[in-house]
């Protein structure tokens, strides 16, 4: 069976993108779930950047280890290659056009997950519950489906 990719987009690929491609991976291990790959990236990513540390401990509280992320820039081959992109932003979302497998996180979920860059670590928790809320969903209601 061929691999199927779902990809996160954010603005810098620090914070909210990294910590959903996590948890997505982790839900997906957890359901022994195959032939499905998630990553993330950023519309505007630096490169040699870092994960940010409120997003690596709201993970770890978790027992979610992101140890050697690093941020990595949107391509078109991503895009093209994905069967399902998810945008933390209904502004993200429109930068796609009419791309018909583009999906906000308020699509899925019904939360729009604001840039928590700057914040303190309780807004980092909050995103990873509505992140981890989403991630849910996705299994749920896209890659089971997909599957059957």
């Amino acid at each position: 069976m061929k691999r199927k990719r779902i990809l996160f987009v954010c603005t810098g690929n620090t914070c909210r993108s990294p910590m959903a491609e996590a948890l997505l991976r982790a839900e997906i291990k957890k359901r022994k779930i195959k032939w499905w790959d998630v990553t993330s990236r950023g519309i505007q990513a630096e490169v040699g950047g870092t994960l940010s540390q409120n997003s690596r401990l709201a993970l770890e509280e978790k027992g979610i280890i992101l140890s050697d992320f690093k941020p990595r820039q949107l391509t078109r081959n991503l895009i093209e290659s994905s069967v399902l992109i998810v945008t933390m932003t209904e502004s993200q979302k429109r930068l796609f056009g009419e791309n018909g497998n583009v999906r906000s996180v308020k699509d899925i979920c019904g939360y729009e997950v604001p840039d928590p860059y700057g914040c303190g670590l309780e807004v980092y928790k909050m995103t990873r519950d509505i992140l981890k809320l989403a991630c849910e969903t996705i299994v749920n209601e896209y890659i089971l489906k997909y599957e059957e």
